[in-house]
């Protein structure tokens, strides 16, 4: 009895989940998944009425009593500092230690990839970014803020074990799953410090898994390459801000945000599973958001639940509304929010 944490968030966040649930209990009813569902009002709405994020007991109550999470979007600007939204998704990666960034890049229909002569054979990699370390931990400070001598210091963190798990975890998904190439990326020709511990646990790390072709591109190279030939990728893996970019530009290239689905795990614990996208509270109540990457998020939260056969279904669904264009506006379509959900549901019966 796999149970689920929904967040819906804020914005958009209600409206695409609301569709990425009605795919989960289609599923579920074919399926007979058993599939437990508890909705949480953690978001803007509620920061505003009662002061509160989120609670270390809910917190807590997360990484103990569910198996999945299923997060819409946060952001709200009526909450310039997103507070809710630091403590809310951010808290859930480091306090849950989520440290597997995890995102699949793939092409689903050539039409949407900027790319010229580029299809789906060309397109579909995964993306390892380690998730709790790098430059987004907070630590650092500033000295004589707002004077001319300011000084502002933003540290980045890198801990063997940290490294190490991320980079094992890359190497185990591509020997689970037949894939050949492996790609690590850093900054060691200028980062010497942080960045070398990263090249000395790669190699090392990589001598244990001889069926796996290596690679290293400092950052720079693989973002030009991502672009250039795409092609050559099979797995890459990187560290935290490098991989909040390099996944963007991953995005794009396999047909935009509203495409992109990711998950954020921690091997044997809780995983938190959400489309990239944010809140978008301009459209927010119209009825024209994207609920794809929702649905592939859902999808992707089925195969980490053990079962891979519907994370596929779930992919050949979107596949098939994209190339029956069954799309929202954005994606160039006249259907609704809901009318996609509908479109999915009918391309799974």
């Amino acid at each position: 009895m796999p149970r689920i944490a929904v967040i819906p968030g804020d914005g958009i966040g209600h409206e695409v989940l609301a569709e990425g649930i009605r795919v989960l209990r289609h599923l579920d009813g074919q399926a007979d998944l058993d599939l437990q569902f508890e909705h949480l009002d953690y978001g803007a709405d509620r920061y505003l009425r009662e002061g509160l994020t989120i609670t270390p007991e809910e917190m807590q109550s997360l990484g103990d009593d569910y198996d999945a999470i299923y997060l819409g979007a946060l952001g709200d600007p009526r909450v310039p500092s997103n507070v809710h939204a630091k403590d809310i998704l951010l808290g859930m990666r480091f306090q849950l230690d989520l440290y597997i960034n995890l995102r699949p890049v793939k092409l689903l229909d050539a039409r949407y990839c900027p790319l010229k002569n580029r299809g789906p054979e060309d397109m579909c990699f995964t993306v390892f970014r380690e998730n709790t370390e790098g430059l987004y931990t907070g630590v650092g400070g500033q000295f004589k803020r707002g004077t001319p001598d300011e000084v502002a210091i933003e540290a980045e963190i890198n801990t063997r074990k940290g490294v190490e798990r991320i980079i094992r975890a890359a190497f185990e998904f591509a020997r689970e799953r037949g894939l050949k190439r492996l790609c690590m990326s850093d900054k060691s020709n200028a980062m010497k410090h942080g960045h070398d511990l990263w090249q000395r646990v790669f190699k090392a790390i990589g001598s244990e898994y001889p069926e796996v072709q290596t690679r290293h591109l400092f950052i720079d190279v693989l973002t030009m390459e991502m672009v250039r030939a795409p092609d050559s990728f099979d797995v890459i893996v990187t560290n935290n801000l490098f991989g909040d970019i390099v996944t963007d530009l991953g995005a794009q290239l396999q047909g935009g945000i509203g495409l992109a689905a990711s998950g954020n795990i921690h091997p044997g614990k809780v995983a938190m599973f959400e489309p990239v996208h944010g809140s978008a509270p301009d459209i927010a109540g119209k009825g024209i958001a994207n609920p794809l990457a929702a649905v592939l998020s859902a999808g992707m939260m089925l195969g980490w639940l053990g079962h891979p056969e519907l994370e596929a279904r779930v992919e050949a669904a979107v596949r098939a509304c994209l190339e029956a264009d069954q799309v929202t506006p954005e994606l160039g379509g006249t259907l609704s929010t809901s009318a996609v959900g509908d479109a999915v549901i009918a391309a799974l019966s």
